[in-house]
Parts: C-alpha cells; sequence; structure tokens
C-alpha cells in the first residue's frame, strides 16, 4: 500500500477543523458568467468538406483589398461597427478556436482558413485566432487579403501578444443569430 505524500496528521486536522469553524457559506452575487454554448455533437465528414470547399471559394490570389498597410494588420468590413476593431485590438475578445497555419502550402491554408470560417459559424464562435507564423512571410502577407475577400469576416486585428501578436490575427465572424456582448 502506498502512502500519500500529502496526507495530514491528526494535529493538522484539527488545526485546520479549529481555523475554519464558525464560518458561513458566502452567495457569489457579483461575477456573472457567461451561458455555456452548447455544441454541436457530430458533423458528418462530408459536410465539414463541402463546407470547406464552399469557404475557401471566396479567397482569390488576384484580388488585391485595398488594406491600411500603416501600423499593425487591420480590416474592419464597411458595415461593421468600427468600435469591434477597436475591442479586438484592446485584447476584450478571447479566441474560442485556433488554426496554426505554420507549414502549410498556400493552397492548404487558403482550405484550413476556409473549413476555420465554417467551424466558426457552425458551432458560434464569434472569434478566432489564426497563427500564420513569420517564416518567409508568404501566409503573413496572403491570409489577410483572402479574408478581407470573405463575406463573414466582419473584422481582424493583428492578435495582442499573448494570442501571438504579429505572428498572428484575431478574427471576427458574423454569425447568423446577433451575439449580445
Amino acid at each position: 500500500m502506498m502512502k500519500n505524500k500529502y496526507s495530514l496528521n491528526e494535529e493538522e486536522i484539527n488545526l485546520f477543523k479549529e481555523s475554519v469553524s464558525g464560518i458561513k457559506r458566502m452567495s457569489q452575487d457579483t461575477v456573472l458568467h457567461p451561458p455555456v454554448r452548447k455544441r454541436t455533437s457530430h458533423v458528418a465528414p462530408e459536410r465539414i468538406q463541402q463546407e470547406q470547399i464552399d469557404a475557401s471559394y471566396y479567397f482569390s490570389d488576384e484580388f488585391q483589398p485595398n488594406l491600411n498597410t500603416e501600423g499593425p494588420t487591420r480590416y474592419i468590413r464597411e458595415d461593421a461597427n468600427h468600435y469591434e476593431l477597436k475591442k479586438l485590438r484592446r485584447g476584450d475578445y478571447s479566441p474560442e478556436l485556433f488554426l496554426d497555419l505554420h507549414g502549410l502550402t498556400q493552397m492548404q491554408a487558403k482550405q484550413e482558413i476556409g473549413a476555420l470560417i465554417a467551424a466558426c459559424r457552425r458551432e458560434h464562435v464569434y472569434c478566432a485566432c489564426i497563427m500564420h507564423g513569420h517564416g518567409k512571410h508568404i501566409l503573413k502577407q496572403q491570409t489577410p487579403l483572402w479574408l478581407a475577400q470573405h463575406p463573414d469576416i466582419m473584422a481582424f486585428h493583428q492578435a495582442p501578444k499573448e494570442w501571438g501578436g504579429n505572428a498572428a490575427l484575431l478574427i471576427l465572424v458574423e454569425l447568423d443569430e446577433p451575439i449580445h456582448r
């Protein structure tokens, strides 16, 4: 029989009981946690593959969206609230899904970005993180150009340091039902 190295002796147990005697349970009334979203349990592989194909359909290598080249990489769709971009920059949103593009070709990266956007819509995820890395700057340069073309992307901004800094982007995905924030 193994002895638990964290077990307490009788004196320590009595000391603990004595120090917590007379306490009352506090009711927690200050922090409101967001409701836990129900995740879909299973999606057919055929549907996932079709979503990837559909979502990557929007990405053209020839189209050059007019992105601001001054400062950090950022984009906001014309009809979107510009305050959302500020909240992204400040780090007000925490991404729920992450995509790492390291080691992928441009074609694979487009498919994976398409799959991420489809997964965000399917799972009702508003904010996600795409890590494109530094590398040869190919994916770092192309990723914003592709994202700006997709109709479901409301905004993106260079990620705050804790989510990858200038080697990553935080994206906001438009969902069918509005999210109350």
